[in-house]
């Protein structure tokens, strides 16, 4: 079982209400996720404690150039945000480097698994 996790505790919520369905990775991430894939979507930090948010599946894995990203695609990533000059600047914090409109990412789109039970 692989894992989809943020960082941030913030996307917590977002994740629970769906409104966040959509991750940008930076790199290409395509030998890591594939569409089809079960994954749970966790929060926490690496090598800390995870809280697993639900179980989803990976409906689309592509890459592109920062600036080609849609403003629709960051706002599933973000949803306070669709501005690319915001995401590059979360981008950047998040991966510890300076991030450009030239950069590659890996688009993640996931949608959550739920059991006959309704979980």
């Amino acid at each position: 079982m692989f894992a989809l996790n943020f960082y941030s505790a913030v996307f917590a919520a977002a994740l629970r209400d769906g409104s966040k369905n959509l991750t940008i990775r930076l790199g290409d991430k395509r030998d890591k996720y594939q569409a089809g894939q079960i994954v749970w979507v966790t929060v926490g930090q690496r090598f800390g404690t995870r809280q697993r948010i639900f179980t989803g599946v990976i409906d689309r894995v592509e890459t592109k150039l920062v600036r080609d990203v849609s403003p629709r695609e960051i706002e599933r990533d973000n949803p306070a945000t669709r501005e690319h000059a915001h995401l590059i600047e979360f981008l950047s914090t998040i991966y510890g480097r300076k991030v450009g409109p030239e950069d590659l990412v890996t688009v993640i789109q996931f949608s959550r698994v739920m059991d006959a039970r309704g979980d």
